[in-house]
């Protein structure tokens, strides 16, 4: 009983056997497995080019469709059109190629467009032309205008003969436009004179651009019906034109002036002033045109404003009558001179 009570004390206190600490060091090698992180060296490839040639692809082939592209016919100017525009323009009629582009976009909007590049065409090789033929011309070329004529002559119970004349000149230049003017009324009544008036006068102006311009006017007349024998003025300004197209035009201008009167009184008088005016033509329809111009001094000692308007009918060629209705106010006129005088006047007028 000793013994086997001894022999159990012993095994107790033996070791544990190897064979039981096998299962903890695999289990523990096997947790160590699992945080393991196994990483893949990254692999370089070279690029790769790959030359290939063009690729080229064959014209569409319309077989049997029966339409070449290139072939397509573009809008054109239908001959009518076609002979309408030669004619203004061999006739140099820029109104009429405008009116003629104006209904050819309404009533051809399919050639509308070459109808106006062909007119824009024909108008700068026109604007060039000209401008080269102004460069080449001297100062007595180039000069257009109008010459008006009038006159009657009364006869049984009144005697009375009267005459009237007036020149009006310009020439257009690159940069500067020149106009000279003359007029002369004279009327006998039963032998005596009863009206007697002279005016001649000359204006350069200097363009700034398409309206504006700087102008020099100066002007001699007499009228001693109208209280003076001799008047001059000279004026510096500047001019614009309000209007510049074909059919309408207004021309305004604006600057101060001195003038000098000698009056019929045996008086002489010159002091500054203000110069303005105005100059409208205005094509009513065709053939008949209505102008107005208008021009005043405005001075401390006697201010002056003259209107001329009129109206214009187209007779034969060149040749037109004119129908005009003149008046002139002096706002202190010398004794036993009224204020305000007027003429009417019919005449016919040459233009070149």
């Amino acid at each position: 009983m000793l013994s086997v009570l001894i022999g159990t004390v012993c095994l107790a206190a033996l070791p544990e056997p190897a064979v039981a600490a096998a299962p903890r060091r695999r289990a523990a090698t096997r947790r160590v497995r699992r945080q393991t992180t196994l990483e893949r060296p990254e692999l370089e490839v070279e690029p790769v080019v790959i030359t290939a040639p063009p690729l080229e692809v064959p014209p569409p082939v319309l077989n049997d469709v029966g339409v070449a592209l290139g072939k397509i016919p573009g809008p054109e100017i239908s001959p009518e059109m076609r002979a309408m525009l030669d004619a203004a323009m061999q006739a140099g009629d820029e109104s009429g190629v405008d009116t003629l582009v104006k209904y050819a976009r309404a009533g051809d909007p399919g050639s509308r467009d070459l109808v106006l590049r062909r007119a824009t065409e024909w108008k700068e090789a026109r604007a060039r032309a000209r401008n080269e033929r102004v460069r080449q011309a001297s100062a007595f070329q180039l000069w257009s205008g109008r010459v008006e004529a009038g006159g009657f002559v009364s006869t049984g119970n009144s005697d009375v003969t009267g005459i009237t004349g007036v020149a009006d000149l310009t020439r257009e230049g690159l940069r500067w436009r020149h106009r000279v003017m003359a007029q002369a009324d004279f009327q006998r009544t039963g032998g005596v004179t009863s009206r007697e008036r002279y005016a001649l006068g000359y204006q350069p102006n200097y363009k700034l651009n398409d309206r504006g311009y700087i102008y020099g006017n100066g002007q001699y007349e007499s009228d001693r019906f109208l209280g003076y024998y001799n008047r001059y003025s000279a004026s510096i300004g500047a001019g614009y034109s309000v209007f510049r197209r074909n059919g309408l035009t207004l021309d305004i201008e604006l600057g101060p002036a001195f003038r000098q009167t000698d009056f019929t009184d045996r008086t002489m008088q010159g002091s500054l002033a203000a110069r303005g005016s105005m100059e409208l033509n205005w094509t009513l329809f065709s053939g008949l045109t209505a102008t107005q111009s208008a021009s005043g001094y405005w001075e401390r000692y006697n201010s002056t404003i003259r209107s001329v308007s009129a109206i214009e009918a187209k007779l034969l060629g060149p040749l037109s009558a004119r129908l005009s209705y003149t008046l002139q106010y002096e706002s202190e006129p010398p004794n036993g001179r009224v204020t305000t005088d007027t003429t009417s006047r019919a005449s016919l007028v040459y233009a070149f």
